[in-house]
């Protein structure tokens, strides 16, 4: 499971829901991928210390600040360019198996007390966001 997480003073997918000031967090799931993996990146996501305290230092994670939390399903993110320059998406899971996954990091994001809204899964979307830092991570 892979995920790109930027700190945001806001965001909103269209089809799908906005959030305020916390984190935009593009997943993408990856064959091999279960219900584990999907609870440990929701877990780091939660945590996740990007935050500045009151020293400008990066110290407070998302339940410290009791920002929100945009979550976008992408698969895009499991992209292999290793081959030339047309990108392959065979380490990608197939939506049937994605899907469940996807909502699960959903589900424990919102079990931390976390506002979450997400885009539509398999959709076209358009992702509007405010990076605020900018800030942006790499999870894996």
């Amino acid at each position: 499971m892979r995920a790109v997480v930027q700190r945001v003073s806001r965001a909103s997918s269209t089809p799908g829901g906005a959030i305020g000031a916390g984190l935009c967090v593009l997943v993408g799931v990856a064959e091999g991928d279960d219900e584990a993996a999907a609870v440990r990146l929701a877990d780091k996501v939660a945590r996740l210390r990007i935050f500045e305290n009151e020293d400008g230092k990066f110290d407070r994670s998302l339940l410290d600040t009791g920002g929100e939390a945009l979550v976008v399903s992408q698969f895009t993110l499991l992209a292999d360019t290793g081959k030339g320059n047309r990108p392959s998406f065979s380490g990608a899971a197939p939506p049937e198996v994605a899907e469940p996954l996807y909502e699960r990091v959903v589900q424990a994001l919102r079990d931390h007390g976390i506002h979450v809204a997400t885009g539509a899964f398999g959709a076209r979307m358009s992702v509007e966001l405010v990076n605020d830092g900018p800030v942006t991570i790499v999870l894996e």
